[in-house]
């Protein structure tokens, strides 16, 4: 029986009642002082415990779709993702100032000329006035004399909400999988932008302009690529940035690829969703305006919108995925448009978690990898 079976969950609910009944009907026997009627009290509490534990973390499981299998939970699910092409047609910059570097111990050491070099930089957005912290991945190649004189393909990387910019290094692991695929030559060497779509908290602001708040997409669009280009090697021409992210940062992916082809040539969202939700944690996004609403619904928007001249990747999982159905529906209203470029990862199962998005990682730098220009 599997993780998310609901066989798995009655089974589970049985036997903490099952417990509970025999702790009752036990107690009166066990209520001598000796140790052995001590312990077995201690025994039936302990057990009963863990059996309700157990009970609300599986319903958990299933309501939020955390892991997908019992290998999934217990990180043995580990065989990599695979992009599948589903195309119809098979330096005015804003303020960023570096507070920190963190080596790459990779390879033959810790030099940023042979592993790389992660720096801490916080970022202020010169229209928005956003301010946030960020994690710039340079690659070995960027510190080597001979690309003194190259420019950087870029890839800005968000997290899930609420999320941690850390997590995307110590958990994700972008900047070795990066390294590794270079260094193997399956890709080519890019800087990674890394950071929270959460740049306004603790308010998840969905990556829109709040109409008298917060304006978090001309953020992503223009602020955030105007400071990191100000400040490093990396090119603005048409062709140069990709997006990534997962659970929130994909739909943010995906729609600023969307919304601004111009600035993202690419856009690759990890078990995203579609639509912007309303909730305690958003607020009202959009005042009651309705056109906004429907510009912030993917799916709305690749229907009723002109096209946008980029490429899209999305992921899923036939098991444990709330958004598997929502994704193939996506992938064939993309494809329709016979402009918007579209693939997608499928996994057989995957939960709503780190381990999936690190099976999935791989081949989405990759795919990435060979839709950014070179200069």
């Amino acid at each position: 029986m599997g993780l998310t079976s609901n066989k798995v969950l009655v089974l589970a609910v049985l036997f903490a009642v099952l417990l509970f009944v025999g702790t009752v009907w036990l107690w009166p026997r066990l209520a001598r002082r000796t140790w052995r009627a001590v312990g077995g009290r201690v025994g039936l509490l302990l057990a009963t415990q863990l059996a309700l534990f157990a009970c609300a973390g599986l319903a958990a499981n299933q309501a939020f779709g955390f892991y997908a299998s019992w290998a999934d939970l217990f990180g043995q699910e580990n065989s990599q993702g695979v992009v599948v092409d589903n195309s119809a047609r098979g330096r005015t910059g804003g303020p960023l100032q570096v507070v920190g570097t963190q080596q790459m111990r990779l390879g033959d050491g810790g030099r940023p000329r042979i592993a790389g070099q992660i720096q801490k930089v916080d970022i202020v957005g010169r229209t928005t006035r956003i301010a946030t912290p960020a994690f710039i991945y340079l690659p070995p190649e960027y510190f080597q004399p001979q690309y003194r004189t190259r420019t950087f393909p870029a890839a800005v990387v968000l997290t899930g909400y609420p999320g941690t910019a850390q997590a995307l290094i110590s958990k994700l692991h972008y900047p070795r999988t990066a390294r590794e695929l270079a260094g193997d030559g399956r890709m080519q060497p890019m800087i990674l932008v890394m950071l929270r779509p959460t740049v306004a908290p603790p308010r998840d602001t969905e990556c829109v302009d709040i109409p008298g708040g917060p304006q978090t997409e001309t953020f992503f669009a223009k602020d955030l690529p105007d400071a990191v280009v100000a400040h490093y090697r990396v090119a603005r021409k048409p062709g140069s940035w990709g997006i990534v992210g997962n659970s929130t940062g994909g739909y943010c992916a995906l729609k600023l690829a969307m919304h601004h082809p111009e600035v993202y040539a690419a856009g690759a969202g990890l078990s995203p969703y579609y639509k912007a939700p309303i909730d305690p944690t958003t607020g009202d996004l959009f005042q009651g305006q309705q056109q906004l609403r429907n510009r912030a619904d993917l799916r709305w928007s690749i229907k009723h919108l002109p096209a946008p001249d980029t490429s899209l990747l999305v992921t899923s999982s036939k098991v444990g995925e709330s958004n598997y159905k929502a994704t193939l529906r996506f992938i064939d209203e993309v494809r329709a448009t016979n402009r918007t470029r579209i693939s997608s990862i499928i996994l057989d199962s995957g939960g709503h978690n780190f381990n999936t998005w690190r099976r999935e990682i791989p081949a989405t730098l990759q795919w990435m990898g060979a839709r950014l220009g070179d200069h």
